[in-house]
């Protein structure tokens, strides 16, 4: 069957749904909720070509049911809310005109914004906002190498992973692409505690305390051996370092200029229709009287 819909539709019609009288006699009514109706013309697109019968027709009928839900919750509404509650012009129009304006905002900024921050407008802010950047979690700096507990030479790796000379960085980082399950080497960036220790099966009630007594930590699990140096923390409600921040800071920048960019337009446009007196204010003023 090559027009299944066409097929569903004539059964329909031929099985009964005749047109009520308040119905549109030039076409077909597929179904009535209340004083509504849906029509043949209506429902053309709702199954795809090729659809098995059987499967239209489920499709149809899915349809129908849900649109004389809806036709009747409708109708339930209209008859039971006031004109005021039913008239929605005002916030459809209200709610066009945000859409409008975000659209056009968003426009103005992606075709005028500057998104170059330099580190030294980076610098300035964190400096100036210090108090601002509290930390909420605790972070570390930190070489991290996991190991098949039978790895070869775990005990040169063991010396590696606490070295700070520049050729056993090297070895070790040699080593972890060789034979590490999992590591991480960069000991200039901050991470989140909170993130190692999932990766790491450390036992600790109080990591704040963990963190002010061990420098190198030494653990396994049943299959793994894990190796921490740790480089550096800061504790969570102490002052966050820039590095840290950075991103963040750049994105309170570039925020803060879009802000500033829609500010502006918004009074160019205001001042634009001022000069060319396209504003007028009709309120009397009674004082002057």
């Amino acid at each position: 069957m090559r027009h299944p819909l066409l097929y569903i539709i004539l059964i329909y019609f031929f099985a009964g749904c005749n047109n009520s009288p308040d119905a549109d006699v030039s076409r077909v009514a597929i179904a009535k909720a209340g004083n509504n109706y849906l029509y043949a013309d209506e429902i053309k697109n709702i199954v795809p070509l090729n659809t098995p019968a059987k499967d239209s027709l489920e499709l149809l009928n899915k349809y129908i049911d849900n649109w004389i839900h809806d036709a009747l919750v409708i109708q339930k509404a209209e008859n039971n809310l006031t004109d005021e509650q039913k008239n929605v012009e005002k916030q459809l129009q209200e709610y066009r005109n945000s859409l409008i304006t975000y659209a056009y905002e968003n426009e103005l900024v992606k075709q005028k914004l500057d998104t170059t921050v330099s580190d030294q407008e980076i610098e300035k802010y964190y400096t100036s906002n210090a108090s601002d950047f509290q930390l909420k979690d605790n972070i570390i700096k930190v070489i991290y190498v996991k190991v098949n507990k039978k790895a070869p030479n775990i005990a040169k790796l063991k010396q590696l992973y606490k070295s700070e000379s520049p050729k056993d960085k090297e070895q070790l980082a040699s080593y972890c692409h060789q034979f590490a399950l999992n590591f991480y080497l960069d000991d200039n960036s901050w991470l989140l505690f909170d993130d190692l220790l999932k990766e790491i099966p450390i036992q600790t009630y109080n990591k704040e305390l963990f963190l002010q007594n061990n420098r190198y930590v030494e653990v396994s699990d049943s299959t793994s051996s894990y190796f921490l140096n740790i480089k550096g923390f800061k504790t969570r409600n102490s002052i966050s370092p820039l590095s840290f921040e950075k991103e963040n800071i750049k994105n309170i920048i570039l925020n803060k200029r879009k802000l500033q960019l829609i500010s502006k337009m918004k009074e160019d446009v205001y001042n634009d229709a001022a000069n060319n007196s396209k504003i007028e204010i009709y309120i009397n003023d009674k004082s002057k009287k």
